[in-house]
This record gives structure tokens, sequence and C-alpha cells, in this order.
């Protein structure tokens, strides 16, 4: 009788746990749509000094054209190209593999002046994945890459696109805050926090900045 009772007394708990959670999600609108002006951003990803070995790792620059790249469209990609031209000079030293991208429906003479590829530079053409459809990943292979740095523009279209494609590949993967941008910060902030935080990036992504990473 007695464990008869335990189980109808954990059976109502149950059911009244179940009911405050739904009443509560009726109450709040049940959608994030609803909560969106109350909802606080989480604390900021810790950004982490790196070590890369340039026989090992690519430096992707991606989409950095002259249509999308301007203080008309996305100011911030303005600013993040002296740092992205510095690193990029830094690389080509170390002889660091480089590999560019342009947008489907561009052309590699709308990348833009600053780091523009050099003729032994290869340059991949895709929408947001640069690995979907293009010999990305055969180069990356072919040159016994194990870790891509990434960036460019947009944020949440060719880095965090990009950078899950080389997740789905095995490949470690430095993202420097300072070298991606878009139009909205918020876009930036999300991609962000989505590299270290989503299942499919979190266990390869290293956030950090341009002056925190070491070529050996």
């Amino acid at each position: 009788m007695k464990g008869k009772v335990k189980k109808i007394i954990v059976a109502a708990i149950f059911l009244i746990s179940v009911s405050f959670t739904f009443s509560g999600l009726s109450w709040a609108g049940g959608t994030i749509m609803d909560e969106w002006g109350s909802v606080k951003p989480p604390k900021a990803p810790e950004l982490k000094s790196v070590s890369v070995d340039p026989k090992t790792t690519a430096f992707l620059v991606l989409d950095m054209q002259t249509n999308n790249c301007n203080n008309k469209r996305r100011p911030r990609c303005v600013e993040s190209i002296p740092k992205i031209q510095s690193f990029l000079e830094k690389a080509r030293a170390k002889g660091m593999p480089v590999v560019h991208s342009i947008t489907s429906s561009k052309t590699k003479k709308h990348i833009r002046e600053e780091v523009f590829p050099k003729d032994d530079e290869p340059y991949v053409k895709a929408s947001v994945n640069k690995f979907y459809k293009t010999d990305l990943g055969d180069i990356l292979k072919e040159k016994g890459v194990k870790t891509v740095i990434i960036v460019g523009t947009s944020a949440h279209g060719a880095v965090l696109h990009t950078a899950v494609g080389a997740a789905m590949r095995k490949l470690k993967i430095i993202v420097p805050v300072d070298g991606m941008s878009a139009s909205e910060a918020f876009a930036e902030q999300a991609v962000a926090w989505f590299l270290v935080k989503g299942p499919g990036t979190r266990k390869l992504t290293t956030l950090t900045k341009f002056d925190l990473i070491e070529i050996k």
C-alpha cells in the first residue's frame, strides 16, 4: 500500500511540474519572438592565445570584395582590412597556404586590392559554405592542412558556414574576431557565441584576435 501511495505522490508532483512548465510557456508567449526584448546576451566567450604551424595551417580569406566590403554597405569590414592585410603578409612570409573566396555572382577581379590573391594562391567560388561544390577540401588535403584560420565577411554567412564545413571535415578552426565582419554587430556576436557553443563546432573552434596568434 505504501508503495502505491508513493507512486501516486510522484505522479502528482510530475503532473504539477508539467502544468507549471506549460503555464509558464503560455504566459511568456511560448516563442522567442515574444521574449525577444527580455533575452540577455550570455557572457562573452573567452579569447585565447594560439600557436600555429604554417606547414599544417591555412589562412582562408573569404569574400573580401569591393561590392560588399565598403563604407556604405559594411563599414565594419573596411575597419578589419588593415589587420587582415597585416596577418596575410605574415602568413605569406612564413609559407602558410592561403586560399581566397568569392561569392557566387562575382569574379576574382572583385576581391579588394589590399588582400588580392598572389598568382599562386587559389580561390574558390561558392555561396556561404566555401567547401560546397568547390575543390577547397581537396586543396587543403593536398597541402596537408589540419587547421584553418578563417576571416572575412559576412560573419553569419561565409565565416560561419565555412567553419561548419571545416568542422565536418575534422579540421581545427581558428577565428580571429577582429577579422570577421558583418553589417550589424549582433551578427558578429551571435556567430562568436555559436562557434564556441554550437554542437558542430564547439570542440574544434578557438576564438582569438590577430595579435594573439603566433606563427611558429
